[in-house]
C-alpha cells in the first residue's frame, strides 16, 4: 500500500513529465508555425495571426520553464529536439501538396486542440498536487490556445473560399 507521501510524489513526477512534454510541444509549435508563416504569400490575415501566435508560443515555453524551475527541473532537450524534427517533417510534407495553405490550417487546428487537451491535463495535475502557480500559468496558456483554435475554426471556410478562388484563376498561385 502506498503512503500519501509516495502517492503525492508520483503525482508530482507526472506533473513534471507533462510539463516537459508541454515544453517540447511548444518547441514543436514554434518551429511548425515559423516555417508555415515564412511560406505564406497570399493570405495576409492568416500569416499575421500565426505570427502573433508564434510570440505567444515563445512566451508559453518560457512560462512552462518557470514551472519546471520551481521543482528544480529543466525541460528535456531530447523531447524538444524530437518535437522540432516532427515539425520539420510536417513542413516538408506540406511543401509537396498543391493545397499547402489548407492542409497547414487544418493541421494547425488539430495541433491547437492537442495543446488544449494537454493544458487541461496539466491544470488538473497541478490542482491535484496543490500547485496553484502552475495551475494559473496553464490556465492562462490554455486561454491563448483556445483563442487560436477558435480563430482558425472560424476562418477555415473563408480561407477555403480564398484558396478556391485563387486556384481557379489562371496564372495565380493558390497553394501558399
Amino acid at each position: 500500500m502506498q503512503s500519501a507521501q509516495t502517492g503525492n510524489d508520483v503525482r508530482v513526477e507526472r506533473l513534471i513529465e507533462w510539463l516537459r512534454d508541454a515544453h517540447a510541444m511548444e518547441a514543436q509549435a514554434e518551429s511548425m508555425l515559423s516555417k508555415q508563416a515564412s511560406r505564406i504569400e497570399h493570405y495576409p490575415e492568416l500569416k499575421a495571426r500565426i505570427e502573433q501566435h508564434i510570440t505567444e508560443t515563445q512566451n508559453q515555453a518560457k512560462l512552462i520553464e518557470t514551472c519546471l524551475q520551481r521543482y528544480d527541473k529543466s525541460y528535456s532537450g531530447f523531447k524538444d529536439l524530437g518535437g522540432k524534427m516532427m515539425a520539420m517533417g510536417q513542413a516538408m510534407g506540406g511543401m509537396t501538396v498543391n493545397d499547402e495553405i489548407i492542409k497547414g490550417a487544418q493541421m494547425g487546428y488539430v495541433f491547437e486542440n492537442l495543446e488544449i487537451a494537454s493544458y487541461e491535463i496539466l491544470i488538473a495535475a497541478a490542482k491535484a498536487v496543490g500547485d496553484t502557480q502552475t495551475e494559473e500559468i496553464c490556465t492562462r496558456i490554455l486561454a491563448e490556445e483556445v483563442a487560436m483554435a477558435d480563430w482558425l475554426r472560424s476562418h477555415l471556410a473563408e480561407l477555403t473560399q480564398a484558396y478556391l478562388t485563387r486556384a481557379q484563376a489562371p496564372n495565380t498561385e493558390a497553394k501558399r
